[in-house]
């Protein structure tokens, strides 16, 4: 079928009446950026392509479930089921790194475990362990945009790109999502000890 000029929300219609073709078209039109916006995250090629069936799979669900509502906004619903996906697996495989506060000190690197350090080590855990219990704590958004920035190394132009946002605004998002995770390690004075961090 020739469906050069039809639009997605088109596409969208004829598919749910049945026409397989139809989705065919979307899915051509739109995997590569489906792809890129997953492998800018995942950084890996073959997880990303894995990733991008996952994301074409859950698409179809939804739209055959008729649960698809995003007339019009079809390329903006799908790349965010892929960003979503992705952030969701590089959660799973893993760790939260170490966070550099808007002081410019860095809440793990300025540790000093020069003695015992079988006893520094479970300590150097249980702070990394409150800090991802407070980074889970923060906003959604905040929490995504920290976990882009020092967790995937994504310059602020990638992550205002996967979050659709401006490049202002996921600034903005990183500086409270910093002065909230600050204010919720200095309230955690049992497991987190200022003697163990520099100014």
């Amino acid at each position: 079928m020739s469906n050069v000029k039809l639009t997605d929300g088109q596409l969208v219609s004829i598919y749910k009446n049945g026409n397989e073709e139809a989705f065919e078209e979307l899915l051509v039109r739109h995997k590569d950026r489906v792809f890129t916006t997953i492998y800018l995250i995942v950084k890996d090629r073959y997880l990303a392509e894995d990733l991008m069936q996952d994301v074409f799979i859950k698409t179809i669900k939804t739209i055959k479930s008729g649960r698809y509502n995003e007339e019009g906004k079809f390329l903006p619903w799908i790349l965010r089921i892929a960003h979503n996906l992705a952030i969701d697996q590089f959660r799973k495989e893993r760790r939260y790194p170490t966070i550099v506060m808007e002081d410019g000190s860095s809440v793990m690197n300025t540790l000093e475990f020069s003695e015992a350090p079988i006893e520094s080590e479970h300590i150097k855990q249980d702070t990394y362990n409150l800090l991802k219990q407070h980074i889970q704590e923060l906003p959604e958004s905040q929490r995504e945009v920290l976990v882009m920035r020092h967790y995937m190394q994504m310059s602020f132009q990638e992550i205002a790109d996967a979050t659709g946002v401006s490049i202002n605004t996921a600034l903005g998002r990183m500086r409270y999502a910093l002065i909230n995770l600050r204010k919720k390690l200095n309230l955690s004075e049992n497991a987190y000890d200022k003697n163990f961090y520099r100014k």
